[in-house]
């Protein structure tokens, strides 16, 4: 097992969601992790970067490896889309730098997904959760695509005692954040929302997983504005068994 790793929170889980930061800790220490929390982290640089700003971002992304790389431990990160910069932007970013290419790629090879680090890196498939009621889960873009993880939470989520699953329709269509994307092109962003919406109705499934907070945030805005009963939570909510099961 492995004795120490860094925790990287990621912005919108420190501003917005410090419950589902406290839950990744919880469900890490669980598992046997001791982690570390760098106090000077700050954003990874990503939305300077998908919006074009470069020379913006590469600051910023030189401060997080500056910050992450005072240690050796594995970094783990309880989002797809920090993640997959700090995987494959930071290359791209950084490529044709000698110096800071090999530092950005010492820190990628690291750097892993939460459900990824669980499943992949620990060896574990069974967590201890349980749950009393009915879940979906949606399947987000950068987790996905950039990082090809799509088996590990599923496999924990399939373990989830008292649990019942229920398959999503068209889980892997993008809810229309895409961070940037959905404040250039709201009409587009606010269509494929409506269809994910749409989606989880059909589901029947009053609880829908998720694994990044930027869809968390934009499918349960999209809820509240219709005022359905609906609600999103992180998988390390469920995980760490910090989700009530729906009442009435």
């Amino acid at each position: 097992m492995v004795e120490s790793a860094q925790l990287f929170i990621t912005c919108i889980l420190d501003t917005l969601y410090p419950e589902i930061g406290e839950s990744v800790a919880h469900l890490l220490k669980s598992l046997g992790v001791r982690t570390a929390f760098p106090l000077r982290q700050t954003c990874c640089g990503q939305p300077a970067f998908n919006a074009g700003l470069r020379a913006q971002s590469r600051p910023v992304a030189q401060h997080t490896i500056e910050v992450f790389e005072k240690t050796e431990a594995p970094i783990v990160v309880p989002s797809g889309s920090c993640a997959a910069m700090v995987r494959h932007g930071y290359l791209e970013l950084f490529k044709g730098d000698k110096e800071w290419y090999q530092r950005a790629k010492a820190m990628a090879d690291r750097t892993f997904e939460l459900t990824e680090f669980i499943v992949d890196y620990l060896g574990v498939s069974d967590v201890g959760a349980h749950f009393n009621g009915t879940f979906t889960y949606h399947s987000s873009c950068h987790l996905m695509r950039d990082l090809g993880v799509l088996s590990q939470p599923r496999l924990l989520l399939s373990k989830v005692k008292g649990a019942e699953f229920v398959e999503l329709p068209h889980t892997r269509e993008c809810c229309g954040f895409g961070g940037v994307f959905s404040v250039e092109h709201p009409e587009v962003s606010n269509a494929m929302l409506e269809l994910k919406i749409n989606n989880i109705e059909k589901s029947g499934s009053t609880l829908v997983v998720s694994s990044d907070a930027g869809c968390i945030t934009h499918i349960n805005g999209g809820l509240r504005r219709r005022g359905q009963p609906q609600r999103v939570v992180h998988i390390a909510q469920l995980l760490a068994n910090r989700i009530q099961p729906e009442t009435g």
